[in-house]
């Protein structure tokens, strides 16, 4: 009789030991040292999934904290037969393209992947586009298809009408391939449709697109460009414009855009510092001053050639080395970096003057590339925060070095996490 009320402890209590540990598995106990995104990294999620999951309203965790890390674990062991039926619906739907969505965040909401979204929807690499209608197949898709199953249909109507729209105002913050991959052209026609032979635009600039381009090269038309090369003189007699300054804005990058220095619009707004808030408006010029900036437009003559062969040898050269430095917040020297310092002192080292900015900052002062070369930047969105938040320098062979984690290293972008969180190949204006 003892032998058998024993055998029934050490199964109750074996039992027991099965169940802590399958629970334990969507938690995670906060050590010294680690942070959100150094767990989310870790564990294939996001920092605002971990936040939401356990009511988090900033990025501050405390060692001995327990965090948990999915709640679909803890359903499918409580409630089997639910989650049958929630796989069952897994019928094809569609998910418009929100602003800020990537491939990874859309195949996390509707529990699949990058390469079945890729596979339904016949593409190859990450890029999509704001109003882009994507076939994917979750749960999620059940309630989306029964509630509006005529209006996903709509957004297809709408998504080619880019392509015949004339004209695109330029707003801050757009680059040339952003414009292109938004009316599904390409960066050389919208240079050849408007008589430019660099990739700088500039905020309020009227630029011609279309997704057509051939039907459009008649004779007069690329003739008629060249009357309007003053157009791009527009900022060259600032007096009396404002600028409304917005998210990842710096000073900067803004001159650069408006083709003056930071010594001059501090002097334009009398700033004595070079902070600055979203919401604040700036003047670009001043009555009766003559701008600096016409003089800057011979620049753009120097074609966007590959000039920076040696520069980016270099880049290469004096990063690698710098393996293993730990990641510090904010850090730029060889005591510690994050991810933009790390690029400013790679950069500054290897020969050019970049200014300490943030990885928006950096995306602002660069252009797209359809074909990156070791030395070029590679950005990522979503991480820690939404939009552009973490970037590194391609090394070819499909990795990248960058600041990342507890650490300078070197990461392949194959990475699931990483591949999830891909943005764009990218090279400095600076570096042409």
């Amino acid at each position: 009789m003892k032998k058998i009320a024993f055998s029934v402890l050490a199964t109750s209590a074996l039992a027991t030991m099965i169940a802590v540990g399958d629970a334990e598995a969507s938690s995670y106990t906060v050590k010294p040292g680690d942070s959100l995104w150094k767990i989310a990294s870790a564990n294939e999620t996001s920092v605002s999934q971990i936040k939401e999951l356990n009511n988090l309203s900033t990025d501050f965790i405390f060692p001995k904290q327990t965090l948990n890390l999915s709640e679909t674990k803890v359903t499918a062991q409580s409630t089997p037969v639910a989650a049958k039926t929630a796989e069952k619906p897994a019928a094809t739907s569609t998910h418009t393209v929100k602003s800020g969505d990537t491939l990874g965040a859309i195949a996390n909401k509707y529990k699949t992947s990058v390469s079945s979204i890729q596979s339904l929807n016949n593409i190859s690499n990450h890029i999509i586009y704001p109003g882009q209608v994507l076939k994917v197949q979750g749960t999620p898709a059940k309630t989306a298809t029964v509630s509006t199953p005529l209006k996903p249909a709509a957004p297809k109507v709408n998504a080619p009408a880019p392509s015949t729209t004339s004209t695109y105002i330029v707003k801050s913050g757009d680059t040339l391939g952003r414009i292109a991959n938004l009316y599904k052209t390409t960066v050389k026609n919208i240079q050849q449709l408007n008589g430019i032979s660099s990739h700088i635009i500039y905020p309020g600039q009227a630029l011609k697109v279309s997704g057509t381009v051939k039907a459009k090269p008649t004779a007069p038309k690329p003739a008629t460009p060249a009357p309007a090369a003053p157009k791009p003189a527009v900022p060259t007699n600032p007096a009396n414009t404002n600028y409304t300054i917005v998210s990842g804005d710096t000073l900067s990058g803004i001159a650069y855009r408006h083709r003056t220095t930071v010594d001059q619009l501090m002097k334009w707004n009398n700033l004595t510092s070079t902070s600055i808030r979203v919401g604040q408006k700036l003047k670009i010029g001043a009555s009766g001053e003559v701008s600096p900036i016409s003089a800057p437009s011979k620049v753009p003559t120097a074609p966007p050639t590959v000039v920076g062969n040696a520069l980016f040898e270099k880049v290469i050269a004096i990063a690698t080395p710098l393996q293993g430095i730990p990641y510090v917040w904010g850090g730029a020297s060889t005591s510690g970096f994050d991810c933009s310092g790390f690029i400013y002192y790679v950069y500054k080292q290897a020969g050019l003057d970049v200014s300490r900015t943030s990885t928006t900052g950096f995306d602002a002062r660069s252009y797209d590339v359809s074909k990156p070369q070791p030395g070029d930047l590679v950005f990522f969105s979503n991480t820690y925060r939404p939009g552009i938040s973490h970037m590194g320098i391609y090394i070819g062979n499909n990795q990248f070095i960058h600041a990342g984690g507890d650490r300078v290293q070197i990461t392949s972008l194959s990475n699931t996490y990483w591949n999830s969180k891909f943005d764009s190949f990218k090279r400095l204006y600076a570096a042409d």
